[in-house]
């Protein structure tokens, strides 16, 4: 039996279907931004996901944190976040209100490309979290 939980994320694991078909993307997730797993790639176990989305929160309000210290802007308007280390890329997106993408990739993957279409599914979520809900057929009602 699903929980509430597990089909909320459920629901969204189209919007990572893509990316981690993309080669060298080893993981991807959402996360709110207070933390909270919205969906994880397979992978990624649950505990290694509630961390990840936990530091992908800390680190979006970081990188805010530091582009408002340089600019003096107050809401910088953050486009990316990219953490390089031997091991590969983590690059955390916003995905919307309070919901930001994050992917980790190997050293070898083309940035590029996958900065590029973690933005189509950025805006394939935005479109589908915007579509009104569906009313109940108008047969059915008594």
């Amino acid at each position: 039996m699903s929980t509430p939980e597990s089909r909320a994320a459920d629901d969204l694991a189209w919007v990572l279907t893509p990316l981690l078909e993309l080669p060298g993307v080893r993981h991807a997730l959402i996360a709110t931004g207070d933390g909270l797993v919205e969906g994880a790639s397979p992978g990624l176990g649950r505990a290694s996901a509630e961390r990840v989305a936990a530091m992908t929160a800390t680190l979006h309000a970081a990188a805010r944190a530091f582009t408002t210290a340089f600019t003096d802007a107050e809401a910088p308007g953050l486009q990316q976040t990219v953490v390089e280390s031997r091991e590969g890329f983590a690059i955390v997106v916003p995905a919307g209100q309070n919901t930001s993408l994050a992917l980790f990739a190997d050293p070898e993957a083309q940035l590029g490309n996958i900065a590029y279409q973690m933005q189509v599914q950025v805006a394939a979520l935005a479109r589908a979290m915007a579509a009104p809900a569906r009313q109940p057929d108008a047969a059915a009602r008594p």
